[in-house]
C-alpha cells in the first residue's frame, strides 16, 4: 500500500494544471484513506480530507466524477467524526452527501452508493444527537436504497443492514412491535446473503441477535432469546482477538446468558456469563463507548450470583464495579439512570447481608437520583419507584419510622400502576407492594392490609414459573403472611399451607444460596406456631433443627441473625418448659448472650432481642438478667443514635423504650445493684430529651483544654447546630444529610473521647455524676414496674438508700386513671373528698415510707427534695399526698417539693451559671384573646400584678393582646432570660409535640420552643392550664410544656398539672411573686420553689384544694 501512495504522489507531481488533476488528487487521497483504514494513522486521515477537498474545488458542476468526488470527501470527514467525534465533520457531511444525492438522479450509477452514505449520516446523527426527524429521513433513504438494489447488488448486504438498524432503533425510541418485527426480517436477509468469510457476517450475526434479544425482553418467548445466544456465538468463534466486533460479541453473548439464567436459573448460564463480562472488560480500554456498559454487565452479573450463592466477594466486587460505571457516566448520559440504579441495588443488598445502615442510607439517595432523571414514559421508572419503595420498606424494618413505610408503599402502587399484565416487572412489583403492606399491617393490625398483602402474592407467584430465580422469595414471602393470618385468626388452613409453601421454598433453596437462611429460619417458626396449636413435640423438635441450621448461615452482622437467634432461643426455651431438659435453657441463654458482644449499629431486631432475653432472664430468674438488661439499654442508645432527633421519629422512640427503663432499674434493685439501678433509669427514660441535648451540650470545658479541644467543640457546635436544622425540616426526606452528618458528628465525637480528660464525652452518666443531682437536697426516684414498685433516694456523699413501696403497678395505675378521671372534673363540681381518699392513699402507700427513710437519712424538715417519678407515677400529685388529719402533717408541711424528669436534667441545671454580675431582664406575655379559644378576663390583672412586684428589682417588659403572637413571644424570649406566661394551655396527648400555648395568632408549641436557641434562660413561670401533663402512651418521655421550656434551658420552672381557675391563677403569682423578691436586689431562681411553697400555704384557707396543690417546680 505504501507503494501505491508513493505511486499516486509521484504521479501528482507530474500533473500539470489542467491535465486531469482532479482524478489524480483524487487517487493519492484514496490510497491515504486506504492506509488511514488498514493502519489508523489519524494524519493520513487528515491528507486525505485535504486532497479530497482540492479535488472537488477543481471538479466542476456537471462533470461526471461530481458526486464521486462529493460522497469520497463525505465519508473522509464522516470517518473523522467516528474517529474523534467532531459534531460539524458529521454535519458538513451529510450536506456533501445531500448535494450527491441531487445530482445522482434515478438510474445513475452512484445513486445507492449516495442514499446509503445520506441515510448513514442522518443515522450516526441521531444515535448522537436523538432527534427522531433524523431518524425517519434515514430510514425513508434507506428503504429508497434497498428498493434500487435488487438481490445481487454489492450494495444489497449493506442495505438490509442498515434499514434493519434504523428500524431497530425505532423500536427503542417508540416502541412499536411492528418496528422490531420487520428489523429482525431484514436482519436475517441480510445473514442469507452473507455467507462464511463475508466482511458483513459478524456484524449480520451480531445485529439479528440484539433484534431476536429485544423481542424476547419484549415478548418473554423463550425460543427468541435461545437463537440470540446461538447468533451471538457464531459471530464471537468468527471474530480473533484483533477483530473489531470482538468486544461486542463478547458482550452480547455474556447479556444473553445473563438474561438466559434470569429466566431459567441455570447456573452455568450466569458462570459463563461473568467470564465473557471479565474478559470484554479486559480489552475495553477506559475511554471505548463500551466500558460503561461493559462494568454494569459484569457487576450485574457477580451481583446476582451473589444472590444465588452468597459469596460476599462477588457483592464487593459489583460494588466496586458499579461505582467505577457511575464515575465515567457523565449527568446527561443515557446510562446515567441504569448506573445510579445498580449501585443503589448492591449497597442495598449489602445492607440486607451486613446490617450497616450508611449502606442503606446511601441506597436510597442513589435511588432518588434515579427516579428524578426517569420521567413517566422512562423504560426505567417503573424499576426505580420499584427499588426507592423497596429500600424505604426495609429502612422502615431498621428504623420503624411510620413515613418509611408510607412512601414505600405509594412508590409500590405506582410502580404496579405501570406494569400491567406482561411486563417484566410485575411479579416483582406485586411481590414488593405485598410486603409492604404486611409490615403496615404488623405495625397498625389492620386485617384488610394483610389480606390485600397475600391476594397480590399469590397473583406474583402465577406469574413466577418453575425456575425464575424470584420464586422461592415469593413463595416464602406467601407462606410468612398466611402463617401471621392463622395467628390472627385461628385458620388451621392457613398454618397448614404455610408449612408446605415453605417446605416448596426449602427444596429450591440449595445450600449457598442467599435465601435458604430465611427459608429455614421461617419454615421452624411455622412449626413453631402448629406445635403451639396442636402440641405434636415432633413439630417442636423440627423447628429447633431447622432454626439451628438457619442460624449457623446468618454470619455475624447479618440484619436478619439476631431475630434468628431469638426464634431459637424462644423455641429451647419452649421445649425446656415442656420437657425440662435444662441443657435446652443453657442453650438459649449462651445464645442471647451473644447478643452483649454485637459491634455493629443496631436495628430493631437487635433491640426486640436483647428485650426478649430480659424476659425470659426474668422469668425464668436467670443469672444474666443484669447484663441483658444492660445490652437492651445499650442497643437502645445506639438505635435512637441512628434516628434524627426530629419530633416526626418520636412514636419511635416511644415503641422502642416502652418499660425497659423501669423494668431495668427493678432489676437492679432486686440484686442489689442500686447504683446501676440508676445509671439504667436514665439511660431508658426520657431518651428523646436526652438524644436531643447531645446536640446542646455545653462546651466550656472541652474549649478551654486547649488548642485541639476548642478545634473540636467548634467542630462539634456546627454539627450540632446543623443537625438540628436538617431534622427540623418535616416537609422533605433529610435522610441523605442527616445520614452524612451523623457520620461526621460520630468521627467528631470519638477523636475528642481520644483525648485525656473527655474519655466519657456524650456517654451515658456514671452514678458519680447522676449524684451530683443531690447536691442541694435529696431525690427520691419513684418506680413503677411489673416486677415491683420501689423508691430510691439519692443523697449527696452517700449510698443510694432504697425504700420498698408496697403497692403493685396495677395498682398505682388505677390510681393514676382515677385521679385523671377526677382531675377533668375539678371545678364543675365538689371533688375533694375523692380528691383526699387519693391523696390518702398516696401517702400510705407510697410517700409515707419514703418520708420515714429520708428522716432516718437526717433530711431534717423545712428541707427541699426532689421528685423523679416514672411510668404512672408521673401523673400523680406525689407533692400533695398526706393523712389530710387534724394534728397530722402533710407531705407540704414537711419537706419543699419540686421535680425533675430526669437527675441529668437536674444536674445540667446546676451546672448552668446564673450571670450573678449581669443584668436581668423579664418578660410577662400575656394572651387573654388567642384565636379559636374562650377570653381570660384576669391575665391583664395578673400582668400588672407581675410588674408591681418586679419592677422596684427587674426591669420587665410586658407583651400582651395583640404583641403576644408567636413570633413575638419567640423573639421576647431571645432578650430576656426570666418569663411570665399567663394564657391557655393546650395540651395534646395524643401528639404531644402539638401541645401548646394559645397565642393571639395560633398555638406556640413545643416543638417551636425545642427549636429555639435562647441565650442563659434562668425562670419561667407558665400560668397556663395542663403544661405538666404529657403524651398518654409514653409518660416517661416527659413530653410537655414545662419539661419542653426545662430541656430549652430554663433552670427553674413553675407549671401546672391540671386546669388552674383564672382568678386563683392571679392570687397565687401575686403571693410568689411576694416571696420571690427579697432584700438583695436581684431575681434568684433558686429561690422560686420555696417562694412557690410559701405562696400555696399562705392561700390554704383562701382558695380550694385542688388549686392548692395544681402548681409544681421543676428544676433548681
Amino acid at each position: 500500500m505504501a507503494t501505491w501512495v508513493e505511486k499516486c504522489q509521484a504521479a501528482l507531481q507530474r500533473c500539470l494544471p489542467g491535465h486531469n488533476r482532479s482524478t489524480t488528487l483524487n487517487n493519492l487521497a484514496i490510497s491515504l484513506y486506504d492506509r488511514f483504514k488498514q493502519r489508523g494513522v489519524p494524519s493520513d486521515l487528515d491528507e486525505a480530507i485535504e486532497l479530497f477537498r482540492a479535488a472537488l474545488l477543481i471538479c466542476p458542476l456537471g462533470h461526471s466524477d461530481r458526486p464521486t468526488s462529493l460522497n469520497n470527501l463525505g465519508m473522509g470527514l464522516y470517518d473523522r467524526f467516528k474517529q474523534r467525534g467532531v459534531p460539524s465533520d458529521l454535519d458538513e457531511a451529510i450536506e456533501l452527501f445531500r448535494v450527491a444525492l441531487l445530482i445522482c438522479p434515478l438510474g445513475h450509477f452512484d445513486r445507492p452508493t449516495s442514499l446509503n452514505n445520506l441515510g448513514t449520516g442522518l443515522y450516526d446523527r441521531f444515535k448522537q444527537r436523538g432527534v427522531p426527524s433524523d431518524l425517519g429521513e434515514a430510514i425513508e433513504l434507506q428503504r429508497a436504497t434497498l428498493l434500487i438494489c435488487p438481490p445481487g447488488h454489492s450494495l444489497r448486504p449493506t442495505s438490509l443492514n442498515n434499514l434493519g438498524l434504523s428500524l431497530y432503533d425505532r423500536f427503542k425510541e417508540r416502541g412499536v412491535p411492528s418496528d422490531l418485527d420487520e428489523a429482525i426480517e431484514l436482519h436475517r436477509a441480510t445473514l442469507l446473503i452473507c455467507p462464511p468469510g463475508h466482511s458483513l457476517r459478524p456484524t449480520s450475526l451480531n445485529n439479528l441477535g440484539l433484534s431476536l434479544y429485544d423481542r424476547f425482553k419484549e415478548r418473554g418467548v423463550p425460543f427468541d432469546l435461545d437463537e440470540a445466544i446461538e447468533l451471538f456465538r457464531a459471530a464471537l468463534l468468527i471474530c480473533p482477538p484483533s477483530h473489531d466486533l470482538r468486544l461486542a460479541s463478547l458482550n452480547n453473548l455474556g447479556m444473553g446468558l445473563y438474561d438466559r439464567f434470569k429466566e431459567r436459573g441455570v447456573p452455568s448460564d450466569l458462570d459463563e456469563a461473568i467470564e465473557l463480562h471479565r474478559a470484554t472488560l479486559l480489552i475495553c480500554p477506559p475511554s471505548h463507548d463500551l466500558r460503561l456498559a461493559s462494568l454494569n454487565n459484569l457487576g450485574l452479573s457477580l451481583h446476582d450470583r451473589f444472590k444465588q450463592r452468597g459469596v460476599p466477594s462477588d457483592l464487593d466486587e459489583a460494588i466496586e464495579l458499579f461505582r467505577a460505571a457511575l464515575l465515567i457516566c457523565p449527568p446527561d448520559h443515557s446510562l446515567r439512570p441504569t448506573s445510579l440504579n445498580n449501585l443503589g441495588t448492591g449497597l442495598h443488598d449489602r445492607f440486607k447481608q451486613r446490617g450497616v445502615p450508611s449502606d442503606l442510607g446511601e441506597a436510597i439517595e442513589l435511588h432518588r437520583a434515579t427516579l428524578l432523571i426517569c420521567p413517566p414514559g422512562h423504560s426505567l421508572r417503573p424499576t426505580s419507584l420499584n427499588n426507592l419503595g423497596t429500600s424505604l420498606s426495609d429502612r422502615f424494618k431498621q428504623r420503624g419510622v411510620p413515613s418509611d413505610l408510607g412512601e414505600a408503599i405509594e412508590l409500590q402502587r405506582a410502580t404496579l400502576l405501570i406494569c400491567p399484565p406482561g411486563h417484566s416487572l410485575r411479579p416483582t412489583s406485586l411481590n414488593n407492594l405485598g410486603f409492604s403492606l404486611y409490615n403496615k399491617f404488623e405495625q397498625r393490625g389492620v386485617p384488610s392490609d394483610l389480606d390485600e398483602a397475600i391476594q397480590l402474592l399469590r397473583a406474583a407467584l402465577l406469574l413466577y414459573t418453575p425456575g425464575h430465580s424470584d420464586r422461592s422469595m415469593s413463595l416464602n414471602s406467601l407462606a410468612l403472611y398466611l402463617r401471621t393470618r392463622f395467628e390472627q385468626r385461628g385458620v388451621p388452613s392457613d398454618l397448614d399451607e404455610a408449612i408446605e409453601l415453605q417446605r416448596a421454598t426449602l427444596l429450591i433453596c440449595p445450600p449457598g444460596r442467599s435465601l435458604r437462611p430465611t427459608s429455614l429460619n421461617n419454615l421452624g417458626l411455622s412449626l413453631y406456631s402448629r406445635f403451639a396449636q396442636r402440641g405434636v413435640p415432633s413439630d417442636l423438635d423440627e423447628a429447633i433443627q431447622l432454626l439451628r441450621a438457619a442460624l449457623l448461615l446468618y454470619t455475624p452482622g447479618h440484619s436478619d441473625r439476631s431475630m434468628s437467634l431469638n426464634s431459637l432461643a424462644l423455641c429451647l426455651r419452649t421445649r425446656f418448659e415442656q420437657r425440662g431438659a435444662l441443657s435446652d435453657l443453657d442453650e438459649a441463654f449462651r445464645l442471647y448472650a451473644q447478643l452483649s458482644h454485637v459491634a455493629h449499629a443496631v436495628s430493631r431486631e437487635d433491640l426486640t432481642a436483647a428485650k426478649s432475653w430480659a424476659t425470659s432472664a426474668e422469668e425464668t430468674n436467670h443469672d444474666s438478667v443484669l447484663v441483658a438488661y444492660q445490652t437492651a439499654l445499650k442497643f437502645l442508645d445506639q438505635h435512637i443514635t441512628i434516628l434524627s432527633s426530629s419530633p416526626l421519629h418520636f412514636d419511635v422512640v416511644r415503641m422502642a423504650t416502652a418499660s425497659l427503663g423501669m423494668d431495668a432499674f427493678s432489676c437492679s434493685v432486686r440484686h442489689g445493684a442500686l447504683t446501676t439501678a440508676v445509671e439504667m433509669m436514665e439511660q431508658g427514660r426520657a431518651v428523646f430529651w436526652t438524644h436531643l441535648a447531645r446536640f446542646r451540650t455545653p462546651l466550656d470545658e472541652l474549649s478551654m483544654s486547649g488548642d485541639t479541644g476548642a478545634a473540636l467543640a467548634e467542630e462539634i457546635k456546627q454539627l450540632s447546630f446543623r443537625l438540628r436544622n436538617v431534622s427540623d425540616r418535616s416537609t422533605e426526606d433529610p435522610s441523605s444529610q442527616i445520614r452524612q452528618l451523623t457520620m461526621q458528628w460520630e468521627d467528631v465525637i470519638s477523636r475528642i473521647r481520644m483525648l485525656p480528660d473527655f474519655p466519657r464525652f456524650l456517654l451515658p452518666p456514671l452514678f458519680s455524676d447522676l449524684q451530683r443531682s443531690a447536691e442541694e437536697g435529696p431525690v427520691v426516684i419513684v418506680n413503677a414496674s411489673q416486677y415491683s414498685c420501689d423508691a430510691l433516694i439519692i443523697l449527696s456523699g452517700q449510698d443510694p438508700v432504697h425504700v420498698p413501696l408496697h403497692i403493685a403497678q396495677t395498682e398505682v395505675s388505677e390510681l393514676s386513671s382515677e385521679f385523671q378521671s377526677l382531675s377533668e372534673q375539678f371545678g364543675s363540681s365538689n371533688q375533694l373528698y375523692k380528691l383526699v381518699t387519693i391523696l390518702r392513699k398516696l401517702w400510705h402507700e407510697v410517700v409515707d415510707s419514703v418520708v420515714q427513710a429520708l428522716k432516718e437519712s437526717k433530711v431534717h424538715p423545712g428541707s427541699r427534695i426532689w421528685w423523679c417519678p416514672t411510668a404512672d407515677f408521673t401523673l400523680l400529685p406525689l407533692h400533695a399526698a398526706g393523712p389530710y388529719e387534724k394534728k397530722k402533717d402533710n407531705l407540704s408541711d414537711i419537706y419543699v417539693s419540686s421535680y425533675t424528669p430526669t437527675l441529668a436534667t437536674l444536674v445540667r441545671a446546676r451546672q448552668q451559671v446564673s450571670g450573678d454580675a449581669s443584668p436581668q431582664h423579664f418578660v410577662a406575655i400575656g394572651q387573654g384573646n388567642p384565636q379559636g379559644a374562650k377570653a381570660l378576663e384576669h391575665v391583664a390583672p395578673e400582668l400588672a400584678v407581675v410588674a408591681q412586684h418586679l419592677a422596684p428589682v427587674v426591669s420587665v417588659t410586658s407583651l400582651a393582646d395583640g404583641d403576644a403572637t408567636v413570633e413575638g413571644a419567640l423573639d421576647a424570649l431571645n432578650h430576656n432570660q426570666w418569663l411570665h406566661l399567663a394564657c391557655h394551655g393546650m395540651p395534646n396527648r395524643q401528639q404531644p409535640f402539638e401541645s401548646s400555648f394559645a397565642m393571639r395568632d395560633g398555638p406556640l408549641m413545643i416543638k417551636d420552643v425545642i427549636r429555639s436557641n435562647w441565650q442563659n434562660p434562668q425562670f419561667a413561670f407558665l400560668s397556663a392550664c395542663h403544661t405538666t401533663v404529657g403524651g398518654e402512651m409514653s409518660p416517661d418521655e416527659s413530653i410537655h410544656l414545662a419539661a419542653a421550656m426545662q430541656f430549652s434551658g430554663f433552670r427553674s420552672v413553675i407549671g401546672s398539672m391540671w386546669s388552674v381557675d383564672d382568678e386563683v391563677a392571679r392570687q397565687v403569682v401575686s403571693a410568689f411573686y411576694g416571696n420571690l423578691v427579697d432584700g438583695s436586689g436581684r431575681l434568684d431562681c433558686t429561690r422560686a420553689a420555696v417562694a412557690l411553697h410559701k405562696a400555696v400555704k399562705s392561700l390554704r384557707k383562701k382558695i380550694p384544694l385542688e388549686q392548692q396543690i395544681v402548681f409544681v417546680h421543676i428544676g433548681v
